[in-house]
């Protein structure tokens, strides 16, 4: 599907009889557009460094996986529809017409519940951390165990591509967060190389698993027990990670946020649950994992500077920056 199939899709498209609300949400890659019941999330036909959605059967296969993975920890998740068009009218499920894509329906959540909108409004108390702690921690120690071994030059490389927004950092920020990225770069390197048997024997130890990927406040639904969904179904390595990098997004994410108190109310009941830090090396190694998730939302922001011109981005971009030039602070090499 195409921009103006999907805007029509939405105003005017229907699912067993039901109208879509002409609400519709997108990110880089996917869009997702509601019945009063449902959600659907469609994958956008893109390719990139990353994944490949460029083609129907792939955007097929992905649905499909996406489904199964979440299914692991979310009840939310339903099942894998086709897409239908016929004469310019168009459905979700079963009915005739061509089948142009393919959508994961989902139960439909309260936009108001989602974890980041409450963190916004300081809404988010020490009973969600603590439900939210069981639940993760209850998930990672069912999680298939992966052995993939560490590869240093991977993991500096996706660290390093950093580097790709000092131009624009230097241009809109100034000299004082672009040498926050030199820093941050060079720190990087020392720092893998100085743990690097660390994280190799963390491996061995069975703490690397196949886990969420991309848990943030984003994509949680704070209910009396919370809803996680939205893991990362296109990239088998964005997933298969440390428990200590799976967890070290949210509390990164609960700091960004200035709640550094429910950050470590999280991590306190986490690790009572499934005791993961066995090392003073395992405590920096959790920080170095909430610099580089840091680094990540930093160019996340400064990219969407650079492709379009948002200048609204470059405070996300600062704060994100100055998060980083913090955890260095904290590690001590």
């Amino acid at each position: 599907m195409n921009d103006s199939e999907i805007v029509v899709l939405a105003e005017n498209g229907s699912y067993n009889g039901d109208r879509m609300d002409g609400h519709l949400e997108e990110t880089h890659i996917s869009w997702v557009l509601f019945t009063h019941d449902y959600a659907f999330k469609i994958k956008k036909p893109v390719k990139l460094s990353f994944l490949d959605f460029s083609r129907l059967g792939q955007r097929k296969k992905f649905c499909e996986k996406e489904l199964l993975l979440n299914q692991r920890f979310s009840q939310i998740y339903l099942d894998v529809i086709p897409v239908r068009e016929k004469d310019g009218d168009w459905k979700l499920g079963v009915g005739k017409g061509r089948v142009v894509d393919y959508a994961v329906r989902m139960k439909k959540m309260k936009s108001a519940k989602r974890m980041d909108k409450l963190l916004q409004k300081g809404n988010v108390e020490t009973s969600h951390m603590l439900a939210l702690a069981r639940q993760v921690s209850s998930f990672h120690q069912k999680a298939k165990i992966v052995k993939k071994p560490f590869d240093l030059t991977e993991v500096s490389d996706t660290f390093d591509d950093l580097k790709s927004i000092h131009p624009v950092v230097l241009k809109e920020l100034g000299m004082e967060f672009a040498e926050i990225i030199d820093l941050a770069v060079s720190f990087s390197k020392a720092f893998l190389l100085l743990h690097i048997k660390r994280f190799r024997e963390r491996i061995r130890l069975g703490f690397q698993r196949d886990v969420h990927g991309d848990l943030h406040s984003g994509n949680v639904f704070l209910y009396r027990e919370p809803v996680i969904f939205d893991c990362i179904e296109f990239n088998d390595r964005y997933r298969q990670i440390d428990v200590l990098n799976e967890i070290a997004f949210l509390c990164m994410d609960l700091e960004f946020y200035g709640q550094f108190s429910l950050s470590e109310i999280f991590v306190n009941q986490y690790v009572d649950l499934l005791p993961c830090f066995q090392t003073a090396g395992d405590n920096a190694l959790f920080i170095y994992y909430k610099l580089a998730r840091a680094n990540v939302r930093a160019k996340v922001h400064a990219l969407r500077v650079m492709e379009s011109g948002e200048k609204g981005e470059l405070e996300f971009t600062r704060k994100y920056l100055l998060l980083m030039k913090e955890y260095m602070r904290q590690i001590i090499l």
